[in-house]
């Protein structure tokens, strides 16, 4: 029997009905790592067929969900080191692949607005930049979008990835069609991403007006996802263990910030100050698979961040600690002015 294999931006479907968002490029031999997104609720506001659906969108509820009604999907993972959501490779009814939605749509007979306009943004981008690795996910990707949907592009490959990320800058600039998120529309985003504010709104908006993953394409908000093509990923599961080592608010500086517009993005730092929590100052990368903090600060910047502490441990005894943002609300990332 073949392995199954999918990656970040990919839809998983069980059996039972459920679907979950595929989560990075590691995974256990027997099931993926995902998290619930959406499943099936008579008073859902999402239509497909005959089924209604509910979006899950914390990531603490998605977790009560599952604990509660779906205790199947969690495990713990000695690699990780934590419990995790996935689905084992005998739950999955389907996998969506992004790029097989793209071609999907360009032969479909009929579409709806959202995908006449997703189809519209990627041919933007594409004309601008020559790419053609590209991709369509979220709601969108497993037929559940409304009318109010957000566009969510993946674009496959490093190299495809930085070309595509300097045609998104100069759409920008240009401000026709693709637009930078205004100062409203920043507000609204503040109130959504934040349960508990850790950084001021001025803050906020300073650091994502300046983002490029994200906008409006005629007037609907998109996001682009950046990420590693299979044959660039150098990681196996099990080359590395990732032992939780607490919790911990640092300062420092960013030295390298190369791999911030990917998912996962990685930020090396360095004059690292223990503000509150774990007295660790040997932390030499931020990293997350949350999208937010992607573009988060750039090389020279002094940044404050508030999340769990790892050990990462090679197979040959090499080790280095890392901040890991994400799993809490309370864990974010903000450059500070110079």
């Amino acid at each position: 029997m073949k392995r199954l294999r999918a990656r970040e931006g990919d839809f998983i479907e069980t059996l039972d009905g459920l679907i979950f968002d595929v989560k990075g490029f590691v995974h256990p031999p027997d099931r993926i790592v995902a998290y619930l997104r959406y499943l099936e609720e008579p008073s859902g506001d999402r239509r497909r067929g005959d089924k209604t659906y509910v979006k899950v969108y914390s990531l603490s509820e998605r977790d009560r969900i599952i604990r509660e009604k779906y205790p199947q999907y969690l495990f713990y993972d000695p690699v990780f080191g934590e419990y995790l959501e996935g689905v084992p490779h005998n739950a999955i009814s389907k996998i969506y692949e992004p790029a097989a939605k793209v071609l999907e749509l360009v032969k479909k007979p009929h579409l709806d607005q959202v995908e006449i306009q997703a189809l519209e943004f990627l041919k933007i981008l594409h004309d601008s930049s020559n790419v053609g690795k590209l991709g369509l996910s979220g709601s969108i990707l497993v037929g559940l979008h409304t009318e109010n949907s957000d566009i969510d592009v993946i674009v496959y490959g490093r190299k495809n990835c930085l070309i595509v990320y300097e045609s998104l800058t100069q759409l920008m600039q240009e401000g026709k069609s693709v637009t930078s998120y205004s100062s409203s529309d920043l507000k609204r985003l503040y109130g959504f991403r934040f349960e508990a504010p850790q950084m001021p709104l001025e803050d906020f908006i300073r650091i994502e007006r300046r983002k490029v993953s994200q906008g409006r394409f005629r007037g609907r908000d998109f996001f682009v996802r950046f990420l590693l093509d299979w044959d660039e990923v150098d990681e196996k599961y099990g080359d590395r263990i990732y032992t939780p080592c607490g919790y911990a608010k640092i300062r420092a500086r960013v030295e390298d910030d190369l791999d911030s517009i990917f998912t996962p993005c990685r930020y090396e730092i360095s004059q690292v100050e223990v503000l509150e929590g774990t007295n660790l100052t040997s932390i030499t990368e931020i990293a997350s698979f949350r999208g937010k903090f992607c573009e988060q600060a750039k090389k020279g910047e002094k940044i404050i961040a508030q999340g769990k502490v790892e050990k990462v441990i090679y197979k040959n005894g090499a080790e280095y600690f890392r901040l890991i943002l994400g799993a809490k609300p309370s864990d974010f990332m903000m450059s500070k002015e110079a």
